[in-house]
């Protein structure tokens, strides 16, 4: 019997790697949203040790340099998370275009893998008509051998 060769499996290889290649740049989107998402969690940490500080140095005896060094730290830490929602935003954005290019990577590798089912079935059918020709063949030469 035959043996099947799809013409195209070069591009379906291809098609697997650009997939892999897709997954491993969502991966390192994701890993970097997670990232500045920590950094935000730790601005936003910082932030309330200033607040919690400041209070606490506003129920003893009024130290003003010492409240004004909280109050200083809590502005810079509210700019900082303001700067750091921006960068976890940006990289959302990032995370959503690389889902996008996985998927169109998948639909691609997916139409691929149909296309050559369809070509091995076309294949096997081709060989079924081609075996049951033989068949008939062999069947009408013994009848017309026997008698």
């Amino acid at each position: 019997m035959a043996k099947f060769t799809y013409n195209m499996q070069s591009v379906l290889n291809i098609k697997y790697k650009m997939e892999n290649q897709e997954k491993i740049a969502y991966a390192n989107a994701q890993a970097k949203l997670r990232k500045e998402e920590e950094k935000l969690n730790q601005y936003r940490e910082r932030r309330l040790f200033y607040e919690n500080k400041m209070r606490g140095k506003m129920e003893k005896k009024l130290d003003v340099r010492a409240l004004y060094e909280c109050n200083q730290g809590i502005e810079i830490m509210k700019d900082a998370i303001t700067s750091q929602k921006k960068e976890v935003a940006r990289a959302q954005v990032f995370v959503d275009q690389a889902q996008e290019r996985l998927n169109e990577a998948m639909k691609e590798r997916k139409t691929h893998e149909k296309l050559r089912e369809n070509a091995l079935e076309a294949f096997i059918q081709e060989m079924n008509a081609q075996e049951s020709k033989e068949i008939d063949e062999l069947v009408s030469y013994n009848y017309a051998s026997a008698t």
